[in-house]
């Protein structure tokens, strides 16, 4: 008799146990549910924290910018998602007027998205994918392009130019923001 009184205590710890282990697989479950959908929340919330903290790049000295010449400019931009971030080279077309106005334009062709190039010689942008063709102030010469070349929001802070890059939808006659 002595022996089947032990058994129900041992009953009794297995199912402490059991509950013990439960509870823990439950809270570690928890926690990487937690884990793994914050990366999901924020893209469905749109862009992370860090994107919109550092949505200006600087990209050159004014004062090193030519006078009333186009310049293809290349710089490093930070890009990220959730957790993802990393460093990207951009490039924009930039037009000094001014010591104070400045022309920034996005280096992709609004017909289908080529990059285009500044020909010096003939005073105007030329798209070699469709023969698109923008004078100096982005406005349509000829060619496919619907619309006049997409402008990037600019500002002088310190005497550098700094840039919002943005991409933009290709082939459509308004100019609309691409996530």
């Amino acid at each position: 008799m002595e022996h089947d009184s032990q058994i129900p205590e041992m009953g009794h710890v297995e199912a402490t146990r059991r509950r013990f282990l439960k509870w823990l697989i439950a809270v570690l479950a928890a926690v990487n549910a937690l884990i793994a959908g914050i990366p999901f929340l924020r893209s469905l919330l749109g862009p992370s924290v860090a994107a919109q903290k550092n949505e200006w790049s600087k990209v050159a000295a004014v004062d090193l910018l030519p006078q009333d010449s186009p310049v293809d400019m290349r710089f490093m931009a930070e890009s990220g998602e959730a957790y993802l971030h990393n460093t990207v080279l951009r490039s924009v077309w930039v037009i000094k007027h001014s010591p104070e106005k400045i022309s920034v334009f996005s280096p992709v062709c609004t017909h289908l998205g080529c990059y285009y190039q500044w020909n010096g010689q003939a005073d105007r942008f030329e798209c070699p994918c469709h023969a698109s063709v923008f004078a100096p102030d982005g406005k349509v010469i000829s060619g496919p392009a619907p619309r006049p070349l997409d402008t990037l929001e600019s500002k002088i802070e310190n005497g550098y130019l700094l840039v919002k890059w943005e991409n933009f939808k290709a082939g459509v006659p308004t100019k609309i923001p691409v996530a």
